[in-house]
């Protein structure tokens, strides 16, 4: 496999993360130099790490985990995602959503966008590659997309405000949603 080849797919795995940078910044949870560190780092770490285990778990399990990887992203996307419209349209009493750069919910956002990562690990071993490369150079790209959208995000959000949030609830939908379709159709 070829450097291109695998950047290639590097920017198309960090696709999902960059777009929840993007949400997140521009709804205002990514605003100082720590947050920004945390998403883009987790969001690398995960998208190198995932196609590691992919890799390990091997070409047995790559079936079973296919049937049931898009419900995972779908699910906690879209559950994320309300949260982040209801809280944008004011109507989420007093269970506003965590801080998309901390804790749990930064875990949920960085397994449900690196899932596809793990998929591909599952191919990469199937065509007997060399995992580590690939693997750090997918996690050194989406950190630096992911980081690249955070900074564009923290701009849109200053200019659009509460919209934002509701745009990047929006967003965390439709990416659950096309993960969900493109497995099903």
């Amino acid at each position: 496999m070829t450097t291109f080849e695998i950047v290639i797919i590097a920017m198309g795995l960090a696709m999902d993360a960059s777009a929840v940078s993007l949400a997140a910044a521009g709804a205002g949870y990514a605003k100082d130099a720590r947050a920004i560190f945390r998403l883009s780092f987790h969001f690398g770490l995960f998208q190198f790490l995932m196609p590691v285990l992919g890799w390990y778990l091997g070409i047995g399990f790559a079936p079973l985990f296919k049937t049931i990887n898009h419900w995972i992203a779908f699910f906690i996307l879209t559950f994320i995602g309300i949260k982040m419209i209801r809280e944008g349209m004011g109507k989420s009493p007093g269970n506003q959503i965590n801080d998309p750069s901390r804790g749990m919910t930064m875990v949920m956002l960085s397994v449900a966008t690196s899932i596809d990562a793990l998929v591909i690990g599952f191919g990469f071993a199937m065509l007997e590659v060399n995992i580590w490369y690939p693997s750090i150079m997918i996690g050194v790209i989406t950190a630096v997309m992911s980081f690249l959208a955070i900074k564009i995000g923290i701009k849109m959000g200053a200019l659009f405000g509460k919209q934002m949030e509701i745009f990047g609830g929006l967003i965390l939908i439709f990416i659950g949603t096309r993960i969900l379709f493109s497995h099903l159709f």
